[in-house]
């Protein structure tokens, strides 16, 4: 068990948080919320031995194993992306290492040399075998897989890949590892749908503590137990999910009202009787008893409430026309390689989509090209008159000048307007008062990300295209976005993970899949969820280039998508994944066969017969690998076609 007690810390003259208690034991999860700045990173550092607390104690068993996963890694480690997610099983992966050496020692050596290195080969092997290292490959490609990497990725040079895909190995190593305790810092930053569904489905099994960062209200409520909010300069923990602590948390925060109010009142009669008495003689030692009481008195603070209820109003737009984009049988990708073939989208004025679906299969390439960043390679597209679009990409935060202020950077580029405060606006993005004038560079990422929204919601605009808006934000700020694009007059398109951001803005969803893009008018649960064939709700199997519009004001949107599958097309699918299911347990049974054989310590006598049991334990895994990731492809095309 891990446990905190009593935890301060500060920066300077800066109290970021005292008195902070908390305990992890195997089966607890505990999310850790709270505004940026008031010092979550640094407490799961703490906790981790990477800070010193300026008070306070941490206990942990000596053996105790603990992961960790920061929000952004300071490098690129070396290796294969395999070779990194099974490096996270330490214990295993020195195992395998041992094994490997001892095989070449055992082939090059002769007499006692030979027969020592073979007794250690068959105790190495069994213990290796004991502790399921022969499924330990197999294991992390199902892993490397749910976290949205394909089966050729495994032999990519993790140096190769970007931050997120970086940090998708990272995670993918302490999923394969399983800890005794796993610290996660925004773990879904990085993630797309699938992904933080499998990574939701792998925490809810997890059979250690577990305690998380996060924003992700979905998230939240499928892998916590506890919430910790972590403000004020002080924790309160509440028991149960999200839904659990929003609840808990009016009720406490209507309890101290209550009570502050009632104490006031009780300050202020002995105020009075202070000063009716304060020189009459015959109550002087009353008058002094309740001085000094009030010198006593612990006064009870009230969290400022207001400030978070300040609300983002937008400018007024103008008005665009009834169609603001046209796609017409669209094609479009990079270096002569399709993303996405045959769409067909007819967006109206006023609607409000989000786009989902896995990373890479064309989510942001589709709103570039509707953004004018790219031309298609056949088709056309028509951007409608009097659209003004205004674009926030998940890197636009990296682009700010760190040497300017707050206030500097985020005025570069408006519109100037009559009667606009602007240090009114920033306060409205949480930057009030002093706050404005602080450099960018010692902004955390999430106030970077603030301000580089504040810098794109500002103007007046009726398109407004945001790719993960919600990365790096912390609670009181995804609920300050939620309610301006709630807000929002314009036309809205959306990337994002964030399913509650999606059900509480959005009226109909894209979903971005195999190199079609398919209209769901609504925000059908079923459609967030992976795995689930999506509703037949929308879009008819065909579709037509220019859909009929409805008369509703322009608010009616388009249908996106290519051609469908005929019924004919699932039965065969239907058939390939049974049959592809068939040769994956044959190929499984064959590789518990093989490590039967190798279990058995008399096998060692004869090398020839070990040399030729390992090469078919390898071949069979390899075939285990191929066929999950076919029987993976055809599942997705049978729920998703």
């Amino acid at each position: 068990m891990l446990s905190a007690a009593n935890l301060r810390k500060s920066f300077g003259t800066r109290l970021l948080f005292e008195d902070v208690t908390l305990t992890l034991h195997p089966g607890r999860r505990v999310a850790l919320v709270g505004p940026n700045g008031v010092g979550k990173t640094t407490l799961l550092e703490i906790v981790l031995g990477q800070q010193r607390a300026d008070a306070g104690t941490v206990s942990r068993p000596k053996d105790l194993r603990v992961g960790y996963l920061p929000q952004d890694l300071a490098e690129a480690p070396e290796g294969t992306v395999l070779d990194n997610t099974m490096a996270g099983d330490e214990q295993l992966h020195s195992l395998a290492s041992r094994l490997h050496a001892l095989s070449h020692l055992v082939a090059d050596t002769t007499g006692a040399e030979h027969d020592r290195a073979l007794d250690e080969y068959g105790a190495v092997q069994s213990q290796f075998e004991q502790l399921g290292g022969y499924g330990l490959e197999a294991e992390a490609h199902r892993v490397l897989a749910g976290l949205g990497f394909a089966p050729d990725d495994a032999d990519r040079d993790v140096c190769e890949l970007s931050g997120g895909w970086r940090m998708r190995v990272a995670l993918a190593g302490l999923l394969l590892a399983a800890p005794d305790v796993l610290l996660l810092d925004e773990p879904t930053n990085h993630l797309d749908v699938d992904s933080v569904a499998f990574l939701e489905q792998h925490l809810a099994k997890f059979p250690g503590a577990l305690l998380v960062v996060s924003h992700d209200r979905d998230f939240i409520d499928a892998v916590a137990t506890r919430v910790v909010d972590l403000s004020e300069g002080t924790s309160v923990e509440y028991v149960g999910g999200f839904a659990e602590f929003v609840a808990a948390r009016e009720e406490r925060l209507e309890a101290l009202v209550s009570a502050a109010a009632a104490q006031e009142r009780r300050v202020a009669q002995t105020e009075r009787f202070i000063e009716r008495f304060r020189y009459k003689a015959t109550k002087a030692r009353q008058v002094q008893s309740r001085v000094k009481a009030l010198e006593r008195l612990e006064r009870l603070e009230v969290p400022d409430v207001e400030a978070l209820k300040v609300r983002f109003a937008f400018p007024e737009p103008r008005r665009s026309s009834r169609v603001v984009a046209e796609l017409d049988d669209v094609t479009v990708g990079y270096d002569g390689t399709p993303v996405l073939a045959g769409v067909n989208a007819v967006i109206e004025r006023g609607r409000k989509v989000a786009l989902v679906g896995p990373n890479g299969a064309g989510k942001t390439t589709l709103v570039k090209l509707i953004s004018g960043q790219l031309a298609p390679t056949r088709g056309t597209v028509t951007i409608g008159a009097n659209v003004d679009l205004a674009f926030f990409e998940q890197h636009q935060a990296d682009e700010l000048d760190p040497a300017v202020t707050v206030f500097q950077e985020f005025q570069r580029g408006l519109i100037e307007r009559p009667g606009r405060n602007l240090r009114t606006v920033l306060g409205s993005f949480g930057f009030p008062g002093d706050t404005a004038d602080r450099r960018v560079g010692v902004l955390s990422g999430g106030e970077r990300t603030r301000l580089a929204l504040a810098k794109v919601l500002a103007d007046p605009v009726n398109l407004l295209v945001l790719d993960e808006p919600t990365n790096h934000l912390d609670l009181p700020s995804c609920d300050l976005l939620e309610d301006a694009l709630r807000a929002y007059p314009g036309t809205l398109l959306l990337i994002t993970h964030d399913r509650y951001l999606i059900r509480e803005t959005a009226d109909a969803v894209v979903v971005v899949r195999g190199g079609e893009a398919t209209w769901h008018d609504g925000v059908d649960e079923r459609l967030l969820s992976p795995g689930i064939p999506t509703p037949a709700c929308a879009s008819p199997a065909s579709l037509p280039a220019k859909p009929a519009r409805s008369a509703n004001n322009g608010a009616t949107g388009a249908r996106v998508g290519t051609k469908g599958r005929s019924g004919g097309d699932d039965r065969e699918l239907h058939k390939a994944v049974a049959r592809i299911e068939k040769q994956w347990e044959k190929a499984e049974a064959r590789i518990a066969d093989l490590e039967r054989q190798l279990a058995d310590p008399t096998v060692y006598d004869d090398r020839d017969k070990v040399d030729d049991l390992a090469a078919r334990h390898t071949q069979a895994k390899d075939e285990a690998v191929e066929l999950m990731a076919r029987w993976e492809s055809a599942t997705r095309e049978l729920m998703h076609g």
